[in-house]
């Protein structure tokens, strides 16, 4: 593997106040080879690295009384708003219904514990921006921070920290809480990300700067 370009990890505050964590996409097809990306050859595993960040995150937002934004990747059954089929097996994935409305798979996998009063966005492109109730629901909330996590790394989580950062957003991604298919391109997401889009975090910066206890870390 090439040398990778270093990034900088953000060491300035984190607000608490005013602020959302925004957990993009942890959804079972995409944690377990039995759904629809693994039966069509797309080892999903490597992904579940997110998973435990992700966890702790939930819980030191919950702790902390910082909502708690879950997005979803969904499409019409059909896949009618699927879009131009780019690669990725984008034709084998239509062909067995990938992501579709009415789903288990879709669903947020159990280990977040999505309560009742937390929104659920779902969208059909990358960005959880576009085409969406994201913005004007940040706006009802006073949101001007966003934490965002989740997967994957360098295409729905990039896209949607690439429109928070356009939109003015003061916006921080978690190293420790988002995953690849390779790690290569985790490392040059968070590489551009932090160049222009985002602050660069760990789960540990957030807990010490909300004061979270140590059992959320431990847990």
């Amino acid at each position: 593997m090439a040398e990778l370009h270093p990034y900088r990890l953000y060491d300035g505050d984190i607000p608490k106040q005013n602020t959302a964590l925004l957990v993009v996409d942890m959804q079972r097809a995409f944690f377990d080879n039995n759904d629809s990306l693994g039966q069509i050859g797309i080892d999903v595993s490597p992904l579940r690295a997110a998973i435990p960040g992700t966890v702790k995150l939930v819980d030191i937002a919950r702790r902390n009384g910082v909502p708690v934004i879950f997005t979803r990747y969904v499409y019409s059954v059909g896949g009618v708003d699927f879009g131009v089929k780019y690669g990725a097996m984008a034709e084998e994935r239509l062909a067995v219904s990938s992501l579709a409305h009415g789903s288990d798979e879709i669903e947020l996998i159990p280990e977040l514990g999505q309560r009742p009063d937390e929104v659920v966005i779902d969208k059909s492109r990358p960005s959880s921006f576009y085409g969406t109730r994201l913005e004007p629901v940040l706006t009802g909330m006073g949101i001007r921070n966003l934490i965002v996590c989740g997967v994957t790394a360098n295409i729905c989580v990039e896209s949607t920290v690439r429109d928070a950062g356009q939109r003015d957003y003061n916006t921080f991604v978690v190293a420790d809480a988002v995953a690849e298919f390779l790690p290569e391109r985790t490392h040059y997401a968070l590489f551009s990300m932090a160049w222009s889009f985002a602050h660069v975090v760990q789960v540990g910066d957030i807990a010490k700067a909300w004061g979270a206890p140590n059992q959320a870390l431990a847990s």
